[in-house]
């Protein structure tokens, strides 16, 4: 269960402009409808598995971000908000969301929005730079969604366990928990459109055009296929799982049909290859693998092909 950040309430409070200009400073422009003539708040950014980051509390009753304001300061980036206290009606992008604590909402600066508290809410969130998250997931995600389940309550913990630390020395380890947060964020915010559109396809084509070019290194690995097309390994498989496929299957298939060709020639040319040989050309580390893998593929052995064929 997420708790309220407790050392968050030694902020200083602000009061009415304090809060608007401090959270303008980090989130752009936002108007805030006041209850009563006495309002307070706190705002503390910090820093956070390298993300800019911040607490958020105030006696708003009404916030509102609108398209006049999204031309106005031209900030573009994603707020993943964890909602440690109170609750939160969300209205963006014609999606009306009721966020309870311990779930996560994910907002687009870029487009207009509501915030209505339901009773004094207590956010801690993290911003997201929009092309980052986007080049990392393979896919645009809409704002105004709530994140529930397993992949929210790993992630509002892993963020808030972070608070209290210390920044890592090291930058690679901030790298690593940023592609962590991306996964995570792709699990809860994934759209359910069909991933065989033209979009897609297109996506798919280069995808395969690539491991064309590469399937003879042994060392690529969907990773990296995944990195150098800038999505995510996770939608990379889904690209396969849509087509009736795996990534495995692809290279696997493409390494023997090349294998195949190889022998043909070798019988042909009567050169006396190794067959060991022609399967690490191929890019196959294991020859006992490979020739599992021929046998399967086109019914006989590596070494019976060429025969067959000579005969």
């Amino acid at each position: 269960m997420v708790q309220p950040n407790d050392d968050f309430r030694s902020a200083p409070e602000l009061d009415y402009d304090g809060y608007i200009a401090a959270s303008r400073e980090i989130f752009g422009c936002f108007s805030y409808a006041r209850g009563t003539n006495i309002f307070a708040g706190r705002v503390r950014p910090r820093r956070v598995l390298g993300f800019a980051a911040v607490d958020l509390a105030s006696d708003a009753v009404r916030v509102d971000r609108t398209k006049l304001d999204t031309r106005r300061d031209d900030m573009d980036y994603y707020f993943v908000g964890a909602q440690l206290t109170g609750g939160l009606t969300i209205i963006q992008n014609d999606r009306v969301v009721n966020a309870a604590a311990g779930e996560l909402v994910l907002l687009d600066s870029t487009r207009p929005m509501t915030l209505v508290p339901v009773q004094q809410a207590q956010w801690f969130g993290l911003q997201l730079p929009r092309q980052n998250l986007v080049s990392h997931l393979g896919f645009e995600p809409q704002g105004g969604t709530c994140g529930r389940g397993q992949a929210a309550r790993i992630l509002s913990q892993l963020v808030l366990d972070t608070v209290g630390n210390v920044e890592p020395a090291v930058a690679s380890a901030d790298d690593y928990m940023r592609l962590v947060v991306y996964d995570l964020l792709g699990a809860l915010f994934a759209p359910p459109a069909p991933l065989c559109s033209r979009h897609t396809d297109k996506l798919f084509e280069r995808v395969c055009g690539m491991i064309k070019d590469r399937y003879a290194d042994p060392d690529i690995s969907p990773r990296e296929v995944a990195a150098e097309m800038g999505i995510s390994l996770r939608y990379l498989q889904k690209l396969f799982t849509a087509r009736g496929s795996t990534y495995t299957h692809y290279i696997s298939s493409l390494r023997l049909d090349h294998a195949a060709r190889l022998i043909e020639c070798r019988a042909l040319m009567k050169t006396g290859q190794p067959l060991s040989d022609i399967a690490y050309a191929c890019g196959f580390r294991d020859y006992t693998y490979f020739a599992r893998g021929f046998r399967q593929r086109f019914g006989t052995a590596p070494g019976a092909i060429g025969a067959a064929r000579l005969r």
